[in-house]
Formats: structure tokens, C-alpha cells, sequence
């Protein structure tokens, strides 16, 4: 029964990663948690739930660092990357699952024309922070993969 709840959990968190409705990561995270405790930790250590959290604080870094760094790349300054970020958090608890693409976008766009930077060069960061919250949802992917793949090494 530990096992389903765990594959259950994982499952949703990988949706919840593609699709920003659930906290992806956390329920990857909570799933090892809850076969951990449903079988008295038997077969998982310490050590793997430090690597594991570790993995999962890689996860919330990700977002925020792939997108700033994309915005950067796509000629945005360091108001653009901040931008970004903080429409990231934004977008997310206000627009929901759109604002995961939109938010970045709109704090981007918004902090470069507050700078004075011309309407096409503002866009322009703006698309590079949606490259970078795309980006940094690919890592996640990734590293939630690495996640799972190492909880059934361990048990």
C-alpha cells in the first residue's frame, strides 16, 4: 500500500511539474516521505533524504535562476531578471497555472519599459524569461526523474 501512495504521489508531481497546478516537486519529496513513514523507514536512510532534499531545493533554485539568467540572455537587465522572478511568485498565485508562463513575461516586460528600455527590446526579455521558466520546468523534470529513479534504488 506504501508503495501505491508513493507511485501515486510521484505520479501527480511530475503532472503538477508539466502542469503548474500542483507543487511537483513537493509531492515527489512527500511520497518518499510517506513510504518512509508507512514502513517505519526501513529501507530509507538519513542520507538518502538529505540527497533527496537537496535535489528538491534544486528544483525551487531552478525556476528562479533559469529564468532570470534567460531574461539576461535575451539583453534584459538585472530590474528585468528581478522582474521575472517576482512575476514569476505573482503570476502564479494570481493568474494560477497561466501565470506560470505569463508572469515572468509580464514582470520582464514591465521592469524593462520602467527602465525607459524601448517596447521591443522589453518585450524581447520579456519572451527570454518564458525561455527560461521553460528551461528551468525541463530541469525539474530531470531532477524529479533522478528523484524517483533513486528511491526505488534504495528500497
Amino acid at each position: 500500500m506504501a508503495l501505491i501512495i508513493s507511485i501515486v504521489l510521484f505520479i501527480l508531481g511530475i503532472i503538477g511539474t508539466i502542469f503548474p497546478v500542483l507543487p511537483g516537486s513537493i509531492l515527489v519529496y512527500g511520497g518518499m516521505l510517506v513510504y518512509g513513514f508507512m514502513t517505519n523507514f526501513e529501507s530509507l536512510t538519513l542520507y538518502f533524504f538529505m540527497v533527496e532534499a537537496l535535489i528538491l531545493l534544486s528544483t525551487f533554485l531552478a525556476d528562479f535562476v533559469a529564468t532570470a539568467a534567460s531574461t539576461r540572455r535575451f539583453g534584459g537587465g538585472k530590474r528585468a531578471a528581478w522582474g521575472a522572478a517576482i512575476g514569476t511568485i505573482l503570476g502564479m498565485i494570481i493568474l494560477g497555472p497561466i501565470g506560470f508562463v505569463l508572469g515572468p513575461f509580464i514582470g520582464a516586460t514591465a521592469a524593462e519599459l520602467s527602465r525607459g528600455i524601448g517596447m521591443k527590446q522589453a518585450i524581447r526579455s520579456g519572451f527570454g524569461s518564458v525561455v527560461g521558466a521553460l528551461g528551468g520546468t525541463v530541469f525539474k523534470l530531470f531532477a524529479e526523474v533522478i528523484m524517483i529513479v533513486y528511491f526505488f534504488m534504495s528500497i
